[in-house]
This record gives C-alpha cells, sequence and structure tokens, in this order.
C-alpha cells in the first residue's frame, strides 16, 4: 500500500516539513520560504501554508506579519526550560505508569527495547548523523516506558515536550563525547521500570534527559545555530 497516497497535499508537506524541522535539515531560525517548499515537495502553496499552520500550533514553527514563517530558534534558556519541564512531567507519567504496571505494558515495554537495542543509533553512512530508524525504535521505548499512565493530559504534555527536544537531540549527536553510553543509559531506565523500582527508575531518567542538554550547552555548536550559521 502507497501511504503517501492515501495523504493529503497538505498532509504530505506536513509530514516532510516537520520531519525537516526536527532533524535540523531546515536550521533554527531559518525562513521558510513557502513557494520553494512547495516546489520542492511537489505540492500546492495552499498546502504548505496549511501544512503550516498546524506546525505553528504545535510550536514546530513561527510566524508573524512581518517575517513569514520561520523555524522556532533554538537557545541555552530555552533548552533548560524545555528539559526542567519535561524532568516533572516524565517523572510523574514514568511513576504512574509503573504504579499501575500491567502484563500488557510488560510486554510492550520488552518488545520496544529489544527492537531499540538492534537499531544503530547513528547513521551507518555518517556518525554525526542521527540514524532515522533508532530515532522512531527510541520515541516508541520511550512512549511505552509511560504507556501505563493513566493520566492522558500528562500523557499529552509529555508527548509535546518530548517532540519540542527533537531538535536538541539531534543537535547533540555530532557533539557528544565519545565516552557516553546510550545503550546503557536506557538499559538503566528499563532495568529499574521493569523491576518496578520508581525511585531508581526516575534517577536514570533524569540523569538521562540532564546529560543531553550539558553535551548541547557546553558545546559551541548551539551559539553558531543561534547564530544562522
Amino acid at each position: 500500500m502507497n501511504v503517501k497516497a492515501n495523504l493529503t497535499q497538505a498532509q504530505q508537506a506536513y509530514v516532510r516539513l516537520r520531519s525537516d524541522i526536527l532533524s535540523c535539515r531546515i536550521k533554527p531560525g531559518a525562513k521558510i520560504r513557502i513557494n520553494d517548499i512547495a516546489k520542492d515537495f511537489g505540492v500546492s502553496i495552499g498546502a504548505v501554508r496549511e501544512a503550516l499552520s498546524s506546525l505553528v500550533a504545535e510550536n514546530m514553527a513561527t510566524t508573524s506579519a512581518q517575517k513569514g514563517f520561520r523555524v522556532p530558534e533554538v537557545s541555552p534558556k530555552d533548552l533548560l526550560d524545555l528539559t526542567n519541564a519535561r524532568l516533572i512531567i516524565e517523572e510523574q507519567c514514568l511513576r504512574e505508569a509503573i504504579e499501575n504496571h500491567s502484563l500488557d505494558w510488560e510486554s510492550e515495554l520488552v518488545a520496544s527495547f529489544h527492537r531499540l537495542k538492534q537499531i544503530p543509533e547513528t547513521d551507518p553512512a555518517d556518525n554525526g548523523v542521527l540514524n532515522d530508524q533508532w530515532s522512531v525504535a527510541h520515541f516508541k521505548f520511550h512512549d511505552a516506558l509511560v504507556s501505563a499512565c493513566p493520566n492522558t493530559w500528562l500523557l499529552k504534555l509529555r508527548l509535546n515536550l518530548y517532540e519540542q527536544t527533537e531538535r536538541y537531540r539531534y543537535i547533540s549527536i555530532p557533539l557528544r563525547a565519545d565516552e557516553r553510553d546510550v545503550a546503557l543509559e536506557h538499559q538503566n531506565i528499563f532495568d529499574a521500570t521493569i523491576a518496578r523500582k520508581a525511585d531508581l527508575a526516575v534517577v536514570f531518567m533524569r540523569e538521562h534527559l540532564l546529560l543531553t542538554s550539558k553535551i548541547i550547552i557546553d558545546s559551541p555548536m548551539l551559539e553558531k545555530l543561534q547564530n544562522g550559521e
């Protein structure tokens, strides 16, 4: 089945634009040129505008009468604010998921973790680029960790914060020190969660999220991106 054929032009533009923004293929702060996007994507200008309206509602794009549509900028303050908000929400979701554990939840978590371990984190052709397949598996693993949380509003907030931090995680890949062992970080989170040790799982999750933020903030790359380089 051709999934793309089943999407409207606006939906196609939304999916591609969102992916380009999250992966920083369109750089933070860059102007989104509607005519160019429509031509590159093979869709109408109206479809691109409709897609951008959805992205603005998700804070994945900004708009103003003077500057048109742009990719949101990045900054140390924005990253710290996002990380701190995510720590609060992620902790609560994880605790409630562990408290409301079930066999289905455990099965989903085991399966998602197993899949994540089988996929290389970086692109086999370029170690400085995040592997898109790993990124999908990573999302599913983190989503599975909290999927037993019964509070749907907390889960919605968590998802929004996760997606907002995606751009920063893509940025962190070429910056991080070789000694970081992301696989071990995930293993620790998984082991503590599956053992229903909520306090320990939260500690490992906090360390995991804070380390990514520290790597980016300590790097000159963030300043370059702020300056549009």
